[in-house]
């Protein structure tokens, strides 16, 4: 089994986390039980007002690869993940949110993936599961290869699945936006010519929850929009043209996973 090296482990795992407490052990025990053990986890915690500090530091006390960094206001998603990244000390970078989880073999798979293909930009299947981590059929797609005009008109990539090779990319930050922002830094990366690579199996777990940002449909929509107009600049004519792809993918989607529901 590969031995983490403290100080310099070879990828840093992110996750941001605000007001977890009923998750936040499924997240970091997944991570713990990976096959690949040369990591450290970073938890940003944004200003919970519930016991997700108290349970977080009860790992960091337990395994010296979990890291807990607490905000002093609740910032949003992408002020976390990028204060997680500028204290990271791997070469990779994997995210990881405070309410999904990985199955044991991800790291191990992907990271093989990527320093076989010497690629920089990486991500994987998922699987979506609801509140009581029942597993449904909704699986999602990963195509071999995606650009950023592939991304703009539909993003495949689940965010707990990417992973990037900072030695290739660099230190980038993500957009301070309170939605979307991790749909942006793949736009950017994308954009700069780095295309994202997709590895064929089924390695995270996705949450399906009520409360999630993504399970409002309407202000992901109004996300989605912001990140075309404000974001990526497209005057009103060309994101429309994509708003129609993306919103045609949505309710696709969405009648996948009622279907799966009722198959379930």
């Amino acid at each position: 089994m590969q031995q983490a090296d403290r100080n310099n482990p070879t990828v840093s795992v992110i996750t941001p986390a605000f007001n977890a407490e009923k998750t936040i052990r499924g997240t970091i025990d997944s991570v713990l039980a990976q096959t690949y053990q040369d990591y450290e986890i970073i938890v940003v915690d944004d200003y919970s007002t519930d016991r997700t500090v108290e349970i977080v530091e009860k790992y960091v006390t337990k395994d010296s690869r979990v890291r807990l960094i607490q905000l002093e206001e609740n910032s949003g998603a992408a002020v976390a993940r990028n204060t997680a990244m500028k204290a990271a000390k791997g070469r990779y970078i994997a995210f990881l949110d405070s309410d999904d989880q990985w199955f044991p073999t991800k790291l191990e798979k992907q990271l093989a993936f990527m320093q076989e293909k010497d690629i920089a930009f990486s991500f994987t299947k998922y699987v979506r599961m609801d509140d009581e981590e029942k597993l449904t059929g909704n699986i999602s797609k990963a195509p071999k290869s995606v650009g950023y005009h592939d991304l703009m008109k539909h993003c495949v990539i689940g965010c707990l699945t990417v992973m990037i090779d900072r030695k290739k990319v660099g230190n980038q930050e993500m957009e301070n936006i309170r939605r979307r922002q991790d749909y942006a830094y793949w736009l950017t990366l994308t954009k700069q010519g780095f295309k994202a690579y997709g590895f064929p199996e089924v390695l995270a777990k996705y949450r399906m929850g009520q409360n999630t940002v993504s399970s409002n449909k309407l202000k992901a929509a109004k996300g989605q929009w912001y990140v075309y107009r404000q974001i990526e600049h497209q005057n009103l004519l060309k994101s429309s043209y994509y708003f129609v792809h993306y919103a045609f993918k949505g309710i696709k989607n969405s009648l996948k996973t009622k279907m799966s529901k009722k198959q379930a």
